[in-house]
């Protein structure tokens, strides 16, 4: 009964996602087919096999032993704010970003992190069919961020056509930073966590392809990275540090003010209606959660769950499901979780759209244009990861 389900699932968001595309003559089924059989054998291994259990052990570790060297220097600034037993989700879960982004700073000084990011890159324009440049930032998507990989194309930005923005915008809020994966894992399981991020990377190509098609000529696909300005080690420490502590600081700030507001608003529609603006969305979402191999029993809490990702963030989905009233089986939790990572919602579109008008004009107004089918494209790559991962859960 589930393989049927997710065969028709997986029909459902290719179908969807060709009713949105822009050249249906120019969709390449090869690669699509391809990727799609690939993501499968990925969760296959990583959720069903031993092998994939140490692996997922030995990310998990390493993720571990990151939080505790930052909570060395998050108790020694912070260490009497808190009551025994009771560390604020701020020092806890956001503050280590502090310290994983001066670890990616390092990488990045040491050109580890561009070689790996280019070499990586290289490896999936064979499988994809795309260009580069496409599949260099997805990867570096991954490692850098969603804003700051656009600094690494900077001198490329202007060159690019509308159709390659998409992509390179598309992958962008389809995968989520390194530097927050460690907080992701305080609130999901690490096997999910890191499975999303083998799908996501895939599933962007996948919905991207179809939506998007376009060839690429060889002469329009040079990738050369450069640094603008050769900095010291410690000021590139500095910067990095200060950035870490801005993304913590920034999603700490919407959070606050994305969950107050959404307390606000399910009180007023509680008052007026005797149903919580959540549980209200919990139903036009229900759909999509049958689609993805939720029990019907369950349809409508994960449908919550997933609206309040898509209309806040997925920090505070992901903290509405660890932390909820919600009763959902393990099988249910393993597909939400995979659906919570990436940065599909409404609030990356700005953030996104903002990070490329401050290095293009021109190319930020493009990406404006398209804002919200590129969130349509990100929400199809998050269903079809949580439809792949009902198949061998």
């Amino acid at each position: 009964m589930k393989y049927g389900i997710a065969i028709i699932g997986i029909l459902v968001v290719l179908l969807l996602a060709w009713l949105a595309s822009s050249n249906r003559k120019e969709i390449k089924y090869k690669p699509i087919i391809t990727m799609i059989v690939i993501q499968i054998v990925f969760s296959v291994i990583l959720l069903n096999t031993e092998y994939g259990s140490i692996i997922i052990q030995g990310i998990s570790a390493f993720f571990n032993k990151l939080l505790e060297y930052a909570s060395e220097g998050i108790n020694f600034v912070f260490g009497g704010l808190a009551n025994e037993g009771e560390a604020p989700f701020f020092l806890t879960v956001l503050l280590p970003i502090v310290f994983i982004s001066v670890l990616i700073g390092i990488l990045q000084y040491l050109r580890i992190l561009p070689f790996l990011m280019k070499g990586i890159g290289w490896l999936l324009s064979k499988v994809n069919g795309m260009g580069t440049i496409e599949s260099y930032n997805a990867v570096a998507s991954l490692m850098v961020g969603q804003s700051e990989v656009f600094i690494t194309l900077k001198k490329q930005l202007g060159l690019l056509s509308k159709q390659r923005m998409y992509t390179l915008c598309a992958s962008a809020m389809s995968t989520v930073s390194m530097s927050i994966v460690a907080a992701y894992m305080t609130m999901l399981e690490p096997e999910y966590v890191v499975t999303a991020l083998v799908l996501n990377l895939f599933g962007g190509f996948i919905i991207a392809s179809i939506i998007n098609p376009y060839e690429v000529k060889p002469e329009e696909d040079m990738l050369e990275i450069k640094d603008q300005r050769k900095q010291s080690f410690f000021e590139m420490l500095g910067e990095y540090i200060l950035d870490g502590f801005k993304v913590a600081v920034i999603v700490g700030a919407m959070l606050i003010g994305f969950i107050a507001l959404m307390a606000a608003i399910n009180h007023v529609f509680e008052l007026i209606f005797s149903i919580s603006f959540q549980h209200l969305l919990g139903y036009l979402f229900a759909p999509v959660a049958l689609l993805m191999g939720i029990p019907l029993s369950e349809a409508v809490s994960a449908g919550e769950i997933m609206a309040t990702k898509l209309v806040t963030n997925e920090f505070v989905a992901m903290l509405d499901l660890s932390g909820g009233s919600q009763e959902f089986s393990s099988r249910t939790l393993g597909i939400l979780s995979v659906f919570l990572v990436s940065f599909a919602n409404f609030s990356s579109i700005g953030i996104i759209t903002g990070a490329v008008k401050g290095l293009n004009a021109e190319q930020g107004n493009v990406v404006a244009s398209f804002g919200l089918k590129l969130l349509y494209g990100a929400t199809l790559v998050s269903i079809l990861s949580g439809i792949i991962v009902s198949l061998v859960l």
